[in-house]
């Protein structure tokens, strides 16, 4: 059996695994050891365990627990709530305006939690109540709750980032500095589409809370000032070179755990529950990329990733032409896939191809996890949209399906602009100091 041949009936039996629901690490350790195993009998085992050591001993991905809990503590404090307060007070009485502070107080949320899921879980369960109220179409309301949770792969700390930086070895705060104004771009262009829904069908939004007097606005912004200070003083560390983004972490979770404390908010039933969390979505992490380098190593073992790379360059295609094929494949994928799976999936492949036609890989880095947020929100299978369901009981998956199309088109305009002017995602990683 060829190289190639075995490549081809291993990501076949992998997807085979994924369809049966087995877990994406147990899956890509499983089918990376036996094809590893019928190259290279006596490899096997090694590679296994030197694989699953160098990771679980990386220090690089200590940031992951570190923002993880940063995330969880935001949650217990009440600051995730006092920033959705802010944003319902300046934002809560124009026509959309609370589909609008949704997304602004998910855009806050996961700069310090790196995770879409709890960004939509969290401001989901704070402001679709507020939204019912007012009398929000129940597709707007919910639409606005999955897309805003996207924001939390693309606004640094990002988890997706942390992976794509593991694995194609590219540097954490050079990634998260070119996840800024991208995340800043959708953040705009996700409210652009509120505006445009209401615009277009009034009733969508019907109804829009009392106007708030200017120095209660100021007052609520003060609250969520306790949040703001560590967005900016972790990700304004960063890009001045102030420290590295692993003490960036650590730096924030300390923060947020003092918050916590000064609130009285440490109560034994919240230790156990942020622990408790931290740990579950760290392993799940960990696993994933303990499976990804065992799968990688038996992809490298193949050659496909050459006669790929050359079948590639016998096409004549230009370099954005293949950046953009590749990302048509990764919104397909994403209707059917989870986002950490497709992104340590197509990484070994991919990235050969990019490197050998020059292409940006922090660029890329911010376009593919563009192309993962568009997958969670995508039917059939748009995880985002099956834990706003969680949350809206009442509310039809068709419903959230059709109220996240606005948001859909929004990314790929976003993802187009950013192809158009790569300098969006690269100005700040370019700029950073050191």
């Amino acid at each position: 059996m060829t190289g190639t041949t075995l490549a081809l009936a291993g990501f076949a039996l992998l997807f085979i695994l994924l369809f049966i629901r087995m877990p994406v690490g147990t899956s890509m350790m499983l089918v990376g050891a036996a094809g590893i195993w019928m190259i290279r009998p006596q490899a096997s085992l090694p590679v296994m365990a030197t694989e699953i050591f160098g990771e679980a001993s990386s220090y690089p991905l200590t940031i992951l627990p570190l923002f993880i809990l940063m995330g969880n503590l935001a949650g217990i404090s009440g600051m995730s709530r006092d920033l959705y307060s802010a944003a319902h007070a300046w934002f809560g009485h124009m026509k959309g305006g609370l589909a609008s502070a949704t997304i602004v107080g998910c855009a806050g949320f996961s700069a310090l939690s790196g995770s879409s899921l709890a960004a939509a879980l969290t401001m989901g369960r704070v402001s679709l109540p507020e939204m019912q109220r007012y009398s929000y179409d129940n597709s707007l309301a919910t639409g606005a709750i999955a897309a805003g949770g996207t924001l939390g792969i693309l606004i640094p700390p990002s988890a997706g980032f942390v992976v794509y930086a593991i694995l194609t070895e590219e540097s954490i705060g050079r990634l998260f500095m070119a996840g800024v104004l991208p995340g800043l771009l959708l953040t705009l262009s996700f409210i652009l589409a509120i505006w445009l829904v209401v615009f277009r069908d009034p009733m969508k939004a019907p109804q829009a809370a009392q106007a708030v007097p200017l120095g209660e606005r100021f007052s609520a912004l003060l609250r969520a000032s306790w949040i703001v200070g560590i967005i900016v003083l972790t990700i304004g560390g960063i890009y001045a070179g102030v420290f590295s983004a692993v003490e960036a972490a650590g730096i924030g979770a300390f923060l947020a755990f003092l918050v916590t404390v000064i609130r009285g908010a440490l109560t034994w039933e919240n230790i156990k529950g942020v622990t408790t969390g931290t740990l579950k979505a760290t392993g799940t992490v960990f696993l994933i990329l303990f499976g990804a380098f065992v799968f990688k190593t038996f992809i490298g073992f193949t050659g496909v990733t050459v006669a790929l790379t050359a079948w590639i360059g016998t096409l004549g295609l230009s370099p954005v032409e293949v950046v953009l094929a590749i990302l048509a494949v990764f919104i397909v994928l994403g209707m059917f896939l989870d986002g950490f799976a497709i992104l340590v999936l197509t990484v070994p492949l991919v990235q050969p191809i990019l490197q050998s036609m020059g292409v940006d890989l922090i660029w890329f880095g911010v376009l593919m996890v563009i192309a993962l947020e568009m997958g969670l929100i995508s039917p059939p299978v748009g995880i985002n949209v099956f834990v706003v369901k969680g949350i809206a009981e009442g509310v039809s998956l068709n419903t959230i399906f059709k109220g996240i199309w606005p948001f859909w088109f929004a990314m790929l305009a976003v993802i187009l602009l950013i192809v158009l002017f790569p300098q969006i995602a690269l100005v700040l990683p370019t700029t950073m100091f050191g």
